[in-house]
């Protein structure tokens, strides 16, 4: 029937988009919606994702480790745009080739990235300064917006229709946020946070000699080397760097920013727009 066979032809469409995306962010986003939309509807309390050091402790609560990056917060604008943002922006990083840091500049590069973003975030944030609130999606998402932005730093962007550079789309966002006085603390953490990992991978090694960060053996066993795809990442080491093309950089080191002339990456552009917005409670 002619019903029956619309839904048929949208479900494949949705799993076509969905089969698109790079495996962290592919889950990421999928966690953060999921997550989202069963809170906001009341099958737990927003309170069950915060990060409650007391409640680890005393109540062996792991969870909540990592559900305070994946609340987008309550239903409202806000939340579409964070969820976009992470959409994009993770989608960006991981498709366009992290920081190279043993991996070959791959998923396991990736997700030890978000891992140092994640525990970073964790121990910083009863520093002194202004409150903020223990749901920390958005100080994840511009962490990899800041180093996605060192790494592609004439890379073409736009806000809202204006032409930026990639070295300038983190601050970008974050002055519309202040212009619009909105909350900004969680942005401007992500952001210093971003600045550390790029300090350590890029900096150190590259001018200091010292390489401080290597991506951890295990991450690459799980993942193998460059980007994942299961049948790869089962095959011993050598064969791995055969099909992958080598590990690329030596470990600590980060691949050269992207030449602006180069062609554009083939998952998309840059084109990230409607931003500066209050994301997420």
């Amino acid at each position: 029937m002619p019903p029956a066979r619309a839904a048929t032809v949208n479900d494949v469409g949705i799993q076509s988009w969905i089969d698109t995306l790079p495996i962290v962010t592919k889950y990421w986003l999928g966690a953060t919606t999921f997550l989202t939309v069963l809170a906001n509807f009341g099958i737990f309390s927003p309170y069950k994702l915060i990060f409650e050091w007391s409640l680890i402790k005393d109540r062996f609560e792991v969870w909540r480790f990592l559900t305070p990056f994946c609340y987008a917060g309550p239903f409202k604008i806000d939340m579409v745009f964070l969820l976009y943002m992470l959409y994009a922006f993770s989608r960006q990083y991981e498709a366009g080739g992290p920081y190279n840091t043993g991996a070959g500049g791959g998923t396991a590069d990736y997700v030890f990235m978000l891992m140092f973003g994640a525990a970073s975030i964790l121990a910083t944030y009863h520093l002194p300064g202004p409150p903020m609130e223990p749901i920390f999606t958005r100080n994840l998402v511009f962490h990899v917006l800041y180093v996605w932005s060192k790494r592609n730093p004439t890379a073409p962007a736009n806000i809202w229709g204006v032409p930026l550079k990639g070295a300038m789309m983190p601050f970008a966002y974050l002055f519309l946020t202040v212009a619009m006085g909105n909350p900004f603390f969680d942005m401007l953490h992500g952001i210093v946070i971003g600045h550390i990992y790029y300090f350590l991978v890029d900096v150190l090694p590259n001018v200091h000699d010292k390489n401080l960060l290597n991506t951890p053996e295990y991450l690459i066993d799980v993942f193998g080397i460059g980007e994942y795809h299961p049948e790869v990442a089962a095959l011993p080491r050598p064969q791995q760097q055969a099909n992958r093309g080598g590990i690329g950089a030596p470990p600590g080191r980060v691949n050269a920013p992207n030449n602006p002339a180069a062609a554009a990456p083939a998952r998309g552009g840059h084109q990230w727009g409607s931003g500066g917005q209050r994301l997420g409670d």
